[in-house]
């Protein structure tokens, strides 16, 4: 059983912004659920180019920047119940042995500004690959729908006040990374709001199969 995020509500006070953060997840007062856990599916954005992101986002004064670690989301953060954890892992092992290894090319920066206070960096290749992933990904025990349309991006400020949004947006301009991907990984949210890795799923498939 999946719980997803609520549907965001219009911009308001920060205070009311940041409880619809991709970051929270409120859990279900439902009883009969029984003990329920936090997931979400990334793909990990390795050294040296992860550590770069957190120094930005933590200069840009966002409170995530130490409990979030830079990724491009498969499946967001997604209540789920934990007697469906292993059916949830076998769901993933199948969805990476059916797709393959590919590769990623980071390049600027863009924003989803009005709508939400996000400064990202943009994924400029390998967007067909996280998107084909991400859809497997939210099927069969994890179905859930998205508040909006999917966009594999790496956030580097979210929730902050417009200067430092504009910076991150300037000075990020001309990032540029390259990397292969291997594997994605779930991760567990822990009561703290950290994220900690549950497992990761290597990418086995055969390319273009």
């Amino acid at each position: 059983m999946t719980r997803p995020l609520p549907p965001v509500p219009p911009p308001g006070p920060r205070s009311a912004r940041r409880r619809h953060d991709d970051t929270f997840v409120p859990r279900s007062a439902n009883k009969d659920v029984g003990a329920t856990a936090v997931l979400g599916v990334v793909v990990d954005i390795p050294e040296p180019w992860a550590q770069l992101l957190v120094d930005w986002r933590t200069k840009c004064g966002d409170p995530q920047a130490g409990v979030v670690p830079p990724h491009v989301t498969l499946l967001p953060p997604t209540e789920v119940a934990v007697a469906d954890r292993p059916l949830i892992a076998a769901h993933l092992a199948g969805v990476a042995r059916s797709h393959p290894a590919f590769e990623i090319h980071l390049q600027g920066t863009g924003t989803f500004r009005p709508v939400s206070e996000v400064v990202f960096v943009t994924v400029a290749r390998g967007v067909v690959d996280c998107e084909r992933i991400a859809t497997d990904v939210r099927s069969g025990p994890l179905d859930r729908p998205l508040a909006f349309p999917y966009h594999p991006h790496v956030t580097v400020a979210h929730d902050v006040p417009a200067d430092a949004l504009d910076m991150a947006a300037a000075e990020l301009a001309d990032v540029s990374a390259t990397f292969r991907v291997e594997h994605f990984t779930e991760f567990e949210q822990q009561p703290s709001g950290a994220w900690s890795v549950a497992r990761r799923y290597p990418l086995t498939g055969l390319a273009g199969a």
